[in-house]
């Protein structure tokens, strides 16, 4: 008993030393209610709540998804830098997509404001933009709720992402970055949250193809593309087809989470997420050099050895193959 308490005791000393370093230092730090949980390694769970995360339901956006709500200690926070990760490239489509479906609740509740959509000129010609008619048939977003906001230096584009997460004319500001630019420190991220803080507005980070480095956002959601399964029928699902847009959802860092993973579908009639559970692919399996090998091939066939074939069987002299006859040298 002793010793777990110890365990709580450094493992509380480590996380404050963490938010120190991340300029998100907690202003409190308490137990969940009937005291502390204990986990399979006998150790305390320790819960982190800071400012926003001790306030009213209304502080918080709720994606509908229960656990990832719970898990977030009530959904993303609104008025909070919120970072969404795509580890590669080729998740751009994806993180802007589940970008975009956040979007889509925010302004189901934040009627006639736009929404400022801020880059370089070097993510926008890489990861392209996104599709006016797209928005509002998949999101339910009107083009002239969009604006865009293309700039030449990442400096550049900075300095306009914080002015506009001080206005309250948009609903939201997304700032969209490549890579893990120097530029973009602790100093830096640490303005944007505050300007998200005091308009009361969210401000998505969103990060393509970079390193997980120290933010000051409290959240961050490292999203990926999920297989998507066969489209619904009235006679059931349609083989092959191609059903409703998925991401793969992990937790990369969180003050009250701990690190999980969902697999959500937006359902672009009714503006919603929705949880699945089951893998709608097969899983193919891995090459005979990993763990998983091929089966075993089945019975093998042994012929009788042939002998020479008879002198009547020869073939004649035009009919040999041609290999057998001498080259011509030179």
């Amino acid at each position: 008993m002793a010793m777990s308490a110890v365990a709580r005791e450094t493992v509380f000393a480590l996380r404050r030393q963490i938010a120190k370093i991340e300029g998100t230092l907690p202003e409190r730090l308490q137990a969940p209610a009937g005291g502390m949980p204990i986990d399979a390694s006998g150790l305390g769970t320790t819960v982190i709540r800071r400012g926003l995360a001790v306030g009213s339901a209304d502080a918080f956006l709720r994606t509908g998804i229960e656990g990832l709500d719970t898990a977030l200690g009530g959904g993303l926070p609104r008025a909070a830098l919120s970072e969404i990760h795509g580890l590669e490239t080729r998740d751009a489509g994806a993180v802007a997509g589940f970008a975009l479906s956040l979007v889509s609740l925010i302004l189901k509740e934040k009627q006639g404001l736009p929404m400022l959509w801020v880059g370089t000129s070097e993510i926008f010609h890489e990861a392209g933009l996104p599709y006016a008619r797209g928005l509002h048939a998949l999101f339910g977003i009107e083009p002239e709720q969009l604006l865009f906001s293309e700039a030449p230096k990442l400096l550049d584009a900075l300095w306009i992402a914080e002015e506009a997460a001080r206005m309250t004319a948009f609903a939201a500001v997304i700032l969209e970055i490549r890579g893990s630019p120097r530029l973009l420190d602790l100093t830096a991220t640490r303005r944007l949250h505050a300007r998200a803080q005091n308009a009361g507005r969210p401000l998505l980070l969103l990060r393509q193809a970079g390193e997980a480095d120290p933010t000051a956002a409290p959240v961050r959601l490292i999203v990926s593309a999920a297989p998507a399964a066969n489209r619904e029928t009235v006679a059931g699902p349609l083989a092959g087809s191609i059903g409703r847009p998925a991401f793969k959802v992990d937790i990369g860092k969180s003050r009250t989470a701990l690190p999980g993973q969902f697999t959500l579908e937006w359902n672009p009639n009714e503006h919603a997420f929705a949880e699945r559970t089951e893998n709608p692919v097969a899983v193919v399996p891995a090459s005979q050099r990993g763990a998983d090998s091929a089966p075993a091939s089945g019975a093998v066939l042994a012929f009788p050895a042939v002998g020479s074939p008879a002198s009547g069987d020869q073939p004649s002299r035009q009919q040999h193959p041609a290999h057998r006859s001498p080259r011509r040298a030179g």
